[in-house]
């Protein structure tokens, strides 16, 4: 078995007397994409940011790259890629002229060559002169995803990098980054939409800085034991708003032309649902697992 990329255990970070993250222990292996959900304020980012060696653990270590986290924090500095939430780019350079400060900055060798192959990878050849704050979401995403990757990082550190950015443009940004995985690197990438976490191989939930849930989507969608029953038809808005609060259904919500309830003892759901509307229990879905655990954080 190959030594994992990411190998971490006990991990604490406090701010003050507020423990951000509480004994997390992961692992990611070689090449994975794993996804990284959570609520806000759950952990996420200070994790993914002690990661990278930018913020030190207060407890617990491993090592990230087979570098250890706590003596070594500047070579994993140099071989990863961290996309940070917020496009953090010189809107007053152009696009290439940000991608030669970036190589100069991991002195990245051939450096034009290097520039010109990243990107034609992100497709951004033809705006090469255009100033960065005249980019749409989706082409900035794109440049701050290339200045990521530029000095060919093993592994890549992504928080929420598709947040506001049009579906088009979401689904070409993991059609790349599955391309990259494919040719060995390694992704870690926290998300709020179930349709990218449903991209992964593997996902990890967070809560209270404490890691909930770690495997594949299969796994953790089965793990939670949810049951799901779904109607459709007319009166499925007022019948979800009489279904909320019964005993047994944990949520009940419209989508489209669908009601979905869902809880976690089958016969109490049964028992609650509407007669007038024809039910059928369907499978849970990632998204359900997710308001399930945000749920329970809430109550806990």
């Amino acid at each position: 078995m190959t030594t994992p990329v990411i190998d971490v255990h006990g991990l604490v970070k406090r701010f003050g007397a507020h423990t951000v993250v509480d004994g997390l222990s992961m692992q990611v292996a070689e090449g994975e994409v794993c996804g990284f959900l959570g609520g806000n304020g759950s952990g996420k980012t200070t994790t993914i940011r002690m990661l990278c060696g930018l913020l030190r653990p207060d407890g617990g270590g491993g090592s990230c790259l087979g570098y250890d986290l706590l003596r070594e924090p500047m070579r994993i500095r140099r071989e990863v890629g961290y996309m940070t939430q917020r496009f953090s780019f010189y809107g007053d350079l152009t696009v290439r002229e940000n991608l030669e400060f970036v190589a100069r900055l991991y002195e990245v060798p051939q450096r034009n060559a290097a520039i010109g192959a990243v990107m034609q990878r992100t497709e951004l050849t033809p705006r090469a002169g255009q100033l960065a704050q005249q980019l749409s979401g989706g082409w900035k995403q794109r440049l701050a995803l290339a200045a990521c990757v530029l000095h060919r990082p093993k592994l890549l550190l992504l928080d929420e990098p598709t947040a506001g950015v049009d579906a088009k443009a979401r689904r070409e940004f993991w059609d790349m980054i599955h391309d990259m995985a494919a040719d060995g690197m390694t992704v870690l990438v926290s998300t709020h939409y179930m349709d990218e976490a449903e991209r992964c191989q593997r996902v990890a939930y967070l809560s209270a800085g404490k890691l909930v849930v770690h495997g594949a989507v299969s796994d953790v969608v089965a793990a939670a034991g949810l049951v799901v029953f779904e109607a459709s038809g007319s009166g499925i808005e007022t019948a979800a708003r009489r279904l909320r609060g019964r005993p047994g259904v944990e949520t009940a919500a419209v989508f489209g032309t669908a009601l979905r309830v869902t809880g976690k003892d089958r016969e109490a759901l049964h028992a609650a649902l509407d007669p007038a509307l024809q039910w059928a229990e369907v499978p849970p879905r990632l998204d359900d697992v997710f308001i399930h655990l945000l749920n329970e954080q809430e109550t806990a």
